[in-house]
């Protein structure tokens, strides 16, 4: 017999189904909560509900684990690569060298813009916010490729799939040139995905960049740390506006947008700021960490602690390995990556900090490789984009063909005034 739930409501006695998840998790489902009983469950920032069942991400916030399809991140970090966990992520196991193969030909196929999108982004002023454009260019890519505006079949599927994978860094890439007054640099077809984006950034029509294998391996890496990330705000944003049936690529402009938010993609820009502002204003680390804790006006310690993790997040402590390594390789003396080791040291023998579980997450150091890499700080919620790409394309198919698809429409307690009668405007 399966286990339920019992629910105590007035007069009412309710036994509603416990779902458990392959990794032990259990949830109860209050599907017919409402039309058994009338009352409706309130969770405001969705932080005890269960919006779907995915196969995709597993994630233990205690223990500081993360899964892409079962796979710990640990593995695909030291083993794997950017394009390799998207087509895990996307399709559900790791490719073959043919499936591979075959899925980077067609990326290298379908990394060209056309002509047409190019001419109407440069109408976008310079000083545009690289997302905004981002976002604007996918949605764009809709009146360019009707034929994935309905996708019935995996063939078709497979095909939208690589032309956003591949045009999303063409984009980004131009993007940066626009706004520095560069001409494009098109795609080069014989470097792989994460050169070939840094080749668009970087080259000049006279000169042509060939990044530091450290630093192009730093980005993939920081691109695969990214990918996916279970049910966060973009995330579900993109399952949200799937479930209305919208194509794929205006669902991911809708994650582009939701990612745009200080909150959420920002966060590793806010983490340098952070790190400037206390080089800027000369103060030590230790009195830095003291402002925080007296809760000084404005002063926030940004880079630590994570809504879901109540440990380490487990892509910290690899990319703090990676920033370590690119700077030293590199002999990159950058007083900013001193401060945050200081800070980190700091903070986490500090009682206040611990008492409230705040260990640096991902953003506290992907920052830091990005300046070593060039990018500038409008461009790193760019680069998230990139990274959860495919995240955000595998819960858009798993929400449109793998689960039962019904439109989503939470509901919400009403707190406005009561009925009330019309008055004319000349009695008002």
């Amino acid at each position: 017999m399966a286990d339920t739930a019992r629910l105590d409501l007035g007069d009412k006695v309710l036994d509603l189904p416990v779902i458990v998840g392959s990794e032990g998790e259990h949830a109860i489902d209050i599907r017919t909560l409402r039309a058994q009983s009338g009352y409706i469950t309130l969770d405001d920032g969705y932080s005890n509900t269960g919006a779907c069942e995915s196969a995709i991400t597993f994630i233990d916030g205690e223990e500081g684990i993360l899964r892409y399809r079962g796979i710990p991140i640990e593995d695909l970090a030291a083993h794997s690569h950017f394009i390799e966990a998207a087509y895990l992520l996307i399709w559900g196991s790791l490719p073959t060298q043919e499936e591979l193969s075959t899925f980077s030909d067609l990326l290298t196929k379908h990394q060209m813009l056309h002509e047409n999108i190019r001419h109407h982004l440069d109408l976008f002023p310079s000083n545009s916010p690289p997302m905004a454009v981002l976002s604007a260019a996918l949605n764009t890519l809709s009146c360019f490729h009707p034929e994935f505006l309905q996708i019935e079949d995996a063939e078709t599927f497979h095909e939208a799939v690589a032309r956003i994978m591949a045009k999303v860094r063409t984009i980004a890439a131009y993007s940066y040139r626009h706004a520095q007054g560069l001409p494009i640099i098109y795609p080069h077809p014989e470097k792989k995905y994460t050169e070939n984006f840094l080749h668009m950034m970087f080259s000049e029509p006279y000169e042509e960049y060939n990044p530091d294998p450290e630093l192009a391996k730093a980005l993939d890496l920081i691109f695969l740390l990214h990918a996916d990330h279970e049910q966060n705000c973009s995330t579900s944003t993109v399952r949200m506006v799937g479930s209305s049936e919208a194509n794929l690529f205006t669902s991911v402009a809708a994650g582009v947008c939701a990612l745009w938010g200080p909150l959420h993609g920002g966060a590793n820009v806010a983490v340098v700021e952070m790190l400037e502002n206390i080089r800027g204003a000369n103060i030590s680390v230790q009195d830095f960490v003291q402002q925080v804790k007296d809760k000084k006006d404005g002063i926030r310690l940004m880079g630590f602690g994570h809504r879901v993790y109540k440990n380490f997040d487990p892509r910290a402590q690899i990319i703090k390995q990676t920033a370590e390594t690119v700077l030293g390789k590199l002999q990159i003396k950058d007083p900013l990556l001193e401060i945050a080791e200081e800070l980190e040291e700091v903070a986490l023998q500090d009682e206040y900090f611990i008492a409230r579980k705040l260990y640096p997450n991902v953003d506290f150091y992907s920052g830091v490789i990005l300046r070593a890499i060039g990018i500038p700080k409008e461009m790193f919620t760019v680069m998230f984009s990139i990274g959860r790409m495919p995240g955000w394309i595998a819960h858009w198919y798993e929400s449109r063909f793998l689960a039962a698809s019904r439109i989503n429409r939470p509901r919400q307690i009403y707190t406005g005034p009561t009925l009330d009668n019309y008055t004319p405007s000349e009695n008002r």
